[in-house]
């Protein structure tokens, strides 16, 4: 069976499949890896287009009739993730007025985003905000086109050195507000309709290319390197510890847990349907 996987041209995801690329894992299964950027997966996942991908976890509410979560491959911040950044420190309750570049409406960084402006203003105060590739925000601030963006990936550990600073973070919130769980971003997931017994194996390479990355760290990194878009060796060894680590082996219950609850929450405010999590072990 041929299993078209997708995943971002991003430095933590070609870590972790690293296994996979390599041929360290084995299967009878043949894995062909497709290189999109996220919001392009998620509108894939809407059509079952790939038998397995990656996801935002905001896109997986609309995805999860057609495919199951794997409880590994996740990605998760840990008291940190997606940031509101700017030129300068400006009162949070500014924010209320201003423009926010976003990088996408099915990024869980603007799910996020919204559920925190509920939190801090109230159910009435939605962000106003423009849609801009996530590479182009940092740029895009420094340019005067915007006053605040919503930034992710590796621009959470470039911003400081961009001139920018941070108004609010995410992970940091979300870790005060529910004791602790960490923050759902991305995850890894498998067409249903290919039955139980390929569900699993897909589930089995996956977990052993993960594993095979971390035991190989160098070896992955060097891989890794190839879609780091011009980040240096520490940094990107710093980002991919951030996103490519034990919970990416398997998010744990209170991984699972999260995820329940971040789609619940989004489904209260109307932001995305009720969705029932079924979990591929």
């Amino acid at each position: 069976m041929k299993i078209q996987l997708g995943h971002s041209p991003d430095s933590d995801d070609a870590f972790m499949f690293w296994g996979l690329a390599s041929g360290a894992v084995q299967s009878d299964f043949e894995f062909e890896h497709i290189l999109r950027d996220i919001q392009t997966l998620n509108e894939w996942a809407k059509e079952g287009k790939l038998e397995s991908s990656a996801v935002s976890v905001h896109a997986f509410a609309y995805v999860a009739d057609k495919y199951a979560l794997l409880r590994h491959g996740g990605s998760f911040g840990e008291q940190y993730g997606p940031m509101i950044v700017a030129e300068q420190d400006i009162p949070l309750d500014e924010l209320k007025d201003t423009v926010i570049a976003v990088p996408g409406l099915l990024t869980s960084a603007f799910l996020q985003l919204n559920l925190w402006f509920e939190d801090k203003f109230g159910p009435d105060v939605k962000p106003k905000f423009e849609v801009v590739n996530f590479d182009e925000i940092i740029p895009e601030i420094q340019a005067g086109k915007y006053k605040a963006g919503l930034i992710i990936h590796e621009g959470q550990l470039t911003y400081e050195r961009e001139g920018l600073v941070e108004l609010a973070n995410m992970g940091k919130w979300w870790n005060e507000k529910n004791g602790g769980l960490p923050l759902p971003l991305g995850v890894n997931v498998v067409r249903k309709d290919l039955g139980h017994d390929a569900c699993i194996e897909v589930s089995r390479c996956m977990r052993e290319s993960i594993s095979a990355s971390l035991s190989n760290r160098e070896k992955a990194l060097e891989y890794a390197l190839q879609f780091a878009r011009g980040m240096d060796h520490d940094t990107s060894d710093e980002f991919v510890g951030m996103y490519v680590n034990e919970r990416t082996r398997d998010m744990g219950d209170d991984g699972v847990k999260a995820i329940r609850l971040l789609l619940s929450e989004g489904a209260r405010i109307g932001l995305v349907p009720p969705v029932e999590v079924v979990v591929i072990d």
